[in-house]
């Protein structure tokens, strides 16, 4: 038995409402379409057709092409007659196809054995269709203006009201067609045709069996340009997208200057092929990490029934690269001063000009300046050796550096800080740690990357927030989600934009863009010339 209620916010809900509920991948809001037009649908289709079983497939099949061309209804509060004009269609082409076949005939076998499955007997069974024979034979003789309203009036409730609704004609043109349609009828005809249309009304079955005959993927919202939700969805996920792209290569940017710089510092050949390893890890890591998440949205669009398992799938992803990325880092950092050191013993003739001396000047710069005990600024521009602490200062630069306003490097803690592992209130890096998270993989209260989690989170693959999560793909989050798969209490709806602050991403991300280009570009080309100058190979 099934015991699913229907969502009381659609008991009265408008055709506009329940087609933007649709387009959000709202199955319910669509049963309520159904519900609410089935009885004409059918009956229209049977004044055409003169079968029940073929109707009822015809009028099953236009609401299943409904549903995958629901993005392409521009006028959502004309639902009505769109449905109507997709119906038409179908039942032209059932026409043309049946053309031969006598249409008191589709009444087939098929239907006797499903008649017998659902507890009628052989004889009973063929006393329905024979039924249903001679009521076509009596309503054949009607001309399809006056037949259309007189089986939509006894499938209606005998509502001259409803009728007039469904095929926009006014009251009193019903009237005189039922009245002109009643007179074409047989009089031995009339009780047992009116018996027999009440009897054939679809009901929950029908409406189950659309929603079962679904695709499993929602239609796209972005091509009901007509609907107001679709223009608000579409300027969301314009900027969003925009900047989780730009969050998403902030960090790898980083990294490619930071290669370069590290390959300026390596001094033999063991060095260089270590930077070259690690630079290939981290990417491995990102292929990986990027290619499984698509393959898990992919999986995610073919099988609509088990999309949470595979966005839960997403999350588990995203923790684990987030961890891989931490501990490839800690260990590149611990394996090159190791490394450093055995090369100093290994080949000391490589190591014999002044700069690579461990107690060179040039080898990191400290302000003379300080504010409460603390340099402004210091940076380290040599390879780290053992021994050597972290960079700290107000503004620092290196492998590992702490600043008390603005830190970069490779794992960096600072209110402003821009790294492979970043740490801070504003963090930009592959991995970024921040109140305002930016990166390949950004957690914060507000995070932008490649992936996201956090509180208000926006991304091109997946989303996990707290309150909001916008995203090209996965979007999970407690109140509003959008995303190509999303799970939250309002997903994909006028609501969920509403929630997401549309108004103040808009308004911001210009500023956002601005602030990771300037975060970005200007100190890692910075310390880059500067480690070039300083340890780069030597002209002549």
């Amino acid at each position: 038995m099934n015991t699913e209620k229907e969502n009381p916010a659609f008991i009265d809900a408008s055709d506009e409402s329940l087609v933007i509920a649709c387009l959000g991948g709202d199955r319910q809001a669509f049963g309520k379409i159904v519900t609410r037009y089935q009885r004409m649908l059918c009956s229209v289709a049977y004044s055409s057709l003169g079968s029940l079983s073929a109707s009822e497939e015809v009028a099953q099949e236009a609401f299943v092409e409904a549903w995958k061309k629901l993005g392409s209804l521009r006028e959502p509060e004309k639902l009505k007659s769109w449905l109507c004009g997709i119906l038409r269609f179908k039942i032209s082409h059932r026409r043309r196809k049946d053309a031969r076949q006598p249409v008191f005939e589709a009444e087939g076998s098929e239907e006797l054995v499903n008649m017998e499955a659902e507890g009628e007997g052989v004889d009973e069974s063929a006393m329905r269709a024979e039924e249903q024979a001679l009521l076509w034979k009596a309503l054949e003789r009607v001309p399809e203006t006056y037949r259309e309203p007189l089986v939509l009036y006894y499938r209606e409730h005998q509502s001259i009201e409803h009728v007039a609704y469904e095929l926009d004609l006014s009251e009193d043109a019903v009237k005189q067609r039922l009245s002109r349609g009643r007179k074409m009828l047989q009089e031995r005809m009339m009780s047992f045709v009116e018996d027999s249309l009440v009897r054939s009304t679809p009901g929950r079955v029908f409406t189950l069996g659309v929603l079962a005959a679904l695709p499993a993927l929602a239609p796209p919202a972005k091509a009901a340009t007509g609907a107001a939700v679709a223009a608000k969805l579409g300027s969301l996920a314009k900027w969003s997208s925009v900047i989780a792209f730009v969050g998403t290569f902030s960090g790898l940017i980083s990294s490619v200057f930071a290669l370069r710089a590290s390959l300026d510092q390596s001094r033999t050949e063991r060095e260089r092929l270590n930077v070259i390893r690690t630079v290939v890890g981290f990417l491995a890591v990102a292929a990986a990490y990027v290619g499984g998440g698509y393959l898990l949205l992919w999986l995610a669009s073919q099988s609509y029934e088990s999309s949470g398992y595979y966005a839960a799938g997403m999350q588990l992803l995203t923790v684990g690269a987030t961890l891989a990325c931490c501990g490839m880092t800690y260990r590149m950092f611990k394996y090159s001063r190791q490394l450093r050191e055995e090369e100093r013993l290994a080949h000391p003739e490589c190591f014999l000009d002044e700069r690579d001396a461990k107690t060179a000047k040039g080898r990191e710069f400290k302000s003379r300046w300080k504010l409460f005990g603390v340099p402004l600024v210091h940076v380290r521009f040599a390879a780290a050796e053992e021994g050597d602490k972290p960079v700290f200062g107000w503004i620092a630069a290196g492998e590992q550096a702490y600043g008390l306003l603005f830190a970069w490097g490779g794992f960096v803690v600072a209110p402003v800080c821009v790294g492979i592992v970043s740490v801070g209130l504003l963090s930009v890096g592959t991995i970024g740690f921040g109140v305002l998270g930016i990166g390949m993989i950004a957690w914060g209260v507000v995070a932008f990357g490649s992936s996201a989690v956090g509180w208000n989170t926006f991304s091109a693959l997946s989303s996990l927030g707290g309150d909001t999560a916008i995203s090209g793909g996965f979007a999970v989050a407690r109140d509003a989600a959008i995303g190509k798969v999303a799970f939250a209490a309002k997903a994909n709806t006028e609501a969920a934009a509403e929630l997401a602050r549309l108004g103040a991403l808009e308004a911001s991300y210009v500023g956002v863009l601005g602030l990771i280009a300037v975060l970005v570009l200007v100190p890692v080309t910075f310390y880059a010339k500067a480690v070039r100058k300083r340890f780069g190979k030597k002209s002549g």
